[in-house]
């Protein structure tokens, strides 16, 4: 009998290819002993069932065929024998995981390869085969979980609770090995439980969360791993509390804490189907029933559980509109009418009813169905129309994972494949089979339709629609490349990276520990988020940077209701987020400054000095005046707050950078001068006053050098402050525990720097810096103004005389303040010698430059480099300091621009060249501001400022040689 007989035409090609090559690889005496086998003779019906059966297997799985040539004796096993038989390998035979490796890989391909025989030979129906797939990873899971447990005893003891009792290990399987429904490519879903803390008995003994978790990721790897036998089974652990995020086994303790407090619908949905798969360890039956007795309450309530019918009604909502936005017409499992709608029908009904009706809990599809019939639950006839047309699909997926042993439930769309297909299923042409399947499906879609129906459905799908449905499935497979695709035409580009993004958050562990109403308030916040990001120019520079905002205000999801009740502060906070990483981390790691956002007109409202100070008197009237810890964070929280503003400005352009800085050199004074009044309380409290000083003249003052001094202050910028005061050093104050004055104002710096620089819960307001006083560290904190002049006139150095150009009261006492600049203007009006000073510039430049500038042949240090900010700057101090005793309105000023102005205006400088290093100055600064925003070194491509540079180093060839 000719096996071409029984091949179409149009299937006889690769039949001969497939045929042929299995001859090649197993030899001659195997060809033989299976062409006896078809060519029996006691019976022409069984043996043209065989011919048959084997023509269609070879047609349709390639997988099959492959599996057969590489062990020979395959075949004839199949075609000879009714059941090949699942028995477990020996255990005691296999001595190294490599080997065990190979057995199960080697016994899993026999048995899927029997089923595709048997399934395509017609000798098995779609429960026979699904029933020996489970059965096949019931025996993986149990000799791996032996065998491993077994040289973990050996190696770490047995895993003990308190009381010395052994603790097994349970598996539970999940989905279709839950309900003996495994199909030929399944994953498995599995969760990993032990009863009870404690520890291991061996000489290395181990913690039994650590022990079992160990056990846990051998049996995966045994199973997952893909070797040169392939794999045994896709394992998936995402079902498990917290999903990817939580730990990989949990005692039982643990678990129960979980689902009664964390629990959510759709886990409820997937527990019908749990049951222990596996178990090891003294004990486990008796512990598995206690595990399936411990969730069942939290699976099926005690009464007719309406209350999850919302939870469904979005599920099925869900389903609904993937089928719509994504097409899946060609796919069995998803698509309209398909796998997933039966499989929702009967849970739905089993979550509802199943706490009142224990004969619902089973979890076969099969059983359910006609139990939901007879119970009422589904129309007379529903329940065999549904079983029919489920048996159909299921076997249809059976076909389309056999051809090559992959998981897909996507009909061909070549018709040579979708005929291949129908052939190996027993039909003559595809066309009988697409009218089965359509007529099975319709079946399907009309009972699904009819399952808590919504009050009402809207037929379109919208954008927002589109970001509900990316957002609830972002971490399925299945689904990546529809979500790749709708992200990457958003403008979110590399998709994938976006993508992995929203993954990492859905999947984490401190959004799987939210409560309901967090978790529902996330979910309505993200598709506005994702929506609102893919209207700003980088949508995934925006996502990324306000991520870590998102994480930090979870756990206080009363921020997320402000975001989702208000679309401006979305759109403004990608914007801020997308234009600045500063601001995003500034917003991460103080979550209460999105109430600034509230009022927009505010946030980008610039302010004055006067507002500032107005603003942080007000602030500061609300607290209690005797709590300085209360005192000191409500500094720092309006610090942020104004910092916050400040940034938005400048992003948005609202504010120039020359008054940006202003804003945050009059924050800072505002600040230190409240710090400073909080300071003086605490101390003349302790201490009493000096004489002649009161909270009005405290007979002390903050001189603010560099950028402070210059109006110069950036974000994040230290401040460079001295401490002066006038009064008599060595009288006391007047308080019962009276110090002398120097101890007094040490004591009042060293408590203003406290004020300022400790980090409480919302950080330090500033780092102060103080080695610009006489003598640096090595000096007293705080110096006498008359002790000052002394030391500028004969012991400073020539760059501490530059740096008196910035210097300027800022805080303290008025009075003393002026006295200070009368005396600053002496300073730096006395007569040089400007040869000596040109030299002793030239030479502290050369200095800096060699230990601080980073530029090179590739890149330009902005304030270092030749040609650079520091250049400008000593250029306007060395001006300063040589001419100021010709022109003293020269160093009225302490900022750079204003004094290049000044020269000007004196006669001292050409104003084409002033202008051009204020134009230099400029642009320096204003990218400088712009990196320290996107917090990035103040460096920059080698090619950039090219005619600035050249102008600072041709004025400084000019004035310094």
């Amino acid at each position: 009998m000719s096996l071409m007989e029984f091949c179409p035409p149009q299937h006889q090609t690769l039949f001969t290819q497939r045929w042929e090559d299995w001859c090649a690889a197993v030899g001659a005496e195997q060809v033989a002993a299976v062409e006896a086998l078809l060519d029996d003779g006691n019976s022409l019906a069984l043996s043209r069932g065989l011919s048959r059966g084997l023509v269609r297997t070879f047609v349709g799985s390639d997988f099959f065929v492959q599996q057969c040539s590489r062990h020979p004796e395959w075949l004839a096993g199949f075609v000879g024998q009714e059941d090949c038989g699942l028995s477990a390998p020996e255990l005691a035979e296999i001595e190294s995981e490599e080997q065990l490796e190979k057995v199960l890989r080697n016994l899993r391909n026999r048995v899927n390869a029997e089923a595709v025989w048997r399934d395509f030979a017609g000798q098995w129906d779609i429960p026979a085969a699904c029933g020996r797939l489970t059965e096949l990873a019931e025996v993986c899971i149990q000799c791996a979980l032996d065998w491993h447990r077994g040289k973990m005893v050996e190696r770490h003891g047995e895993p003990r609770n308190r009381d010395g009792d052994i603790q097994p290990m349970v598996v539970l399987g999940m989905g279709k090995l839950g309900a003996r429904e495994l199909n030929l490519s399944s994953d498995i879903d599995l969760i990993f439980a032990y009863p009870e803390p404690g520890q291991s008995d061996g000489e290395k003994p181990l913690e039994n969360q650590a022990w079992f978790q160990r056990l846990g990721q051998r049996l995966i790897k045994s199973l997952d791993a893909v070797t040169a036998d392939g794999f045994v089974f896709r394992v998936d652990m995402r079902l498990r509390p917290y999903g990817d995020s939580g730990p990989l086994v949990s005692h039982y303790a643990a678990l129960e804490d979980y689902y009664q407090t964390q629990g959510r619908e759709w886990e409820r949905y997937a527990m019908i189907k749990a049951r222990p798969v596996a178990m090891s360890g003294e004990g486990a039956a008796d512990a598995a029933e206690e595990l399936m007795e411990l969730l069942r309450p939290f699976t099926y309530r005690r009464y007719i559980d309406f209350s999850v019918i919302d939870a469904l009604r979005e599920m099925k909502t869900l389903i609904q509109r993937q089928v719509r936005a994504r097409g899946l017409i060609d796919n069995i499992k998803l698509g309209r009418g398909g796998i997933r709608e039966v499989e929702f029908i009967a849970q739905a009904f089993q979550l509802i009813r199943g706490g009142r009706e224990p004969d619902l809990r089973v979890r076969n599809i099969l059983k359910v169905l006609p139990l939901l019939e007879l119970g009422g639950h589904l129309p007379e006839g529903a329940a065999q129309e549904l079983r029919d047309a489920y048996l159909l699909l299921r076997r249809v997926e059976h076909g389309l994972q056999a051809e090559k042993d992959q998981q897909t439930q996507t009909l061909p769309p070549e018709p040579e494949r979708r005929e291949q297909l129908a052939f190996a299923l027993g039909y003559d042409q595809w066309s009988e089979l697409e009218s089965e399947l359509v007529a099975a499906r319709a079946h399907i879609e009309r009972e699904f339709d009819e399952v808590i129906a919504p009050p009402e459905e809207s037929g379109e799908i919208t954008s927002s629609d589109n970001w509900d449905m990316l957002w609830a499935s972002c971490e399925r497979d299945e689904e990546r490349d529809n979500w790749l695709e709708q992200l990457h035409e958003a403008g979110f580009q590399p998709a994938a990276k976006a993508l992995e993004a929203l993954a990492n958050l859905h999947g984490d562990r401190i959004v799987a520990a939210l409560p309901a109403a967090g978790r529902q308030r996330l979910d309505q916040t993200m598709p506005l988020l994702l929506a609102a990001a893919s209207e700003v120019s980088e949508p995934l520079l925006a996502l990324e940077r306000v991520l870590p905002l998102l994480r930090s205000i979870l756990r206080r999801s009363a921020y997320l209701v402000l975001i989702n009740e208000n679309p401006p502060v979305l759109a403004q906070l990608l914007r801020l987020c997308s234009a600045s990483p500063w601001i995003a981390d500034l917003l991460a790691r103080h979550p209460i400054l999105l109430d600034e956002m509230l009022d927009q007109r505010r946030l980008l409202q610039p302010s004055t000095a006067q507002d500032i100070a107005d603003d942080l008197r007000q602030h500061m009237l609300r607290v209690d005046p005797e709590d300085l810890e209360a005192q000191m964070e409500a500094l720092r929280h309006f610090k942020q707050g104004q910092s916050l503003r400040i940034a938005a400005q400048e992003v948005t352009g609202a504010l120039p950078l020359m008054k940006v800085s202003d804003s945050l050199t009059w924050l800072a004074e505002a600040i230190l001068q409240q710090a400073l009044t909080l300071a003086w309380q605490q101390v003349t409290e302790k201490h009493g006053m000096p004489e002649g000083a009161s909270a009005e003249d405290m007979r002390f003052t903050i001189v603010a050098y560099g950028k402070l001094g210059g109006l110069e202050l950036g974000h994040g910028s230290d401040l460079d402050i001295v401490f002066v005061h006038d009064a008599e050093t060595h009288q006391y104050t007047d308080g019962e525990r009276s110090i002398d004055n120097l101890s007094f104002y040490t004591r009042l710096a060293q408590r203003l720097i406290h004020i300022l620089q400790t980090r409480t819960l919302s950080g330090p307001l500033y780092e102060v810096d103080t080695r610009l006083r006489p003598s640096g560290n090595s000096g007293l904190l705080v110096t006498s103004l008359a002790a000052f002049e002394k030391y500028q006139r004969e012991s400073a150095w020539t760059w501490e005389h530059q740096a008196l150009v910035r210097t300027r009261p800022v805080a303290g006492s008025e009075r003393l303040g002026l006295a200070f600049e009368s005396l600053r203007k002496q300073l730096l009006c006395a007569a040089r010698d400007e040869q000596k000073l040109r030299e002793e510039v030239v030479e502290m430049r050369n200095k800096m430059r060699a230990h601080l500038d980073k530029s090179n042949d590739r890149q330009f240090d902005l304030k270092h480099g030749s040609g650079g900010i520091v250049d400008i700057e000593f250029m306007v101090q060395y001006a300063s300091l040589a001419w100021a005793q010709r022109a003293p309105s020269i160093v009225r000023y302490t900022d750079n621009i204003r004094i290049l102005e000044s020269l000007t205006e004196a006669g001292l400088m050409p104003a084409h060249q002033a202008a051009h290093l204020i134009d230099a100055y400029k642009a320096y600064r204003s990218e400088g501001h712009r990196l320290a925003l996107q917090q990035r070194p103040g460096v920059v491509s080698g090619d950039q400022f090219e005619a600035e540079r050249k102008t600072v180093e041709t004025t400084w060839q000019q004035m310094l040689g």
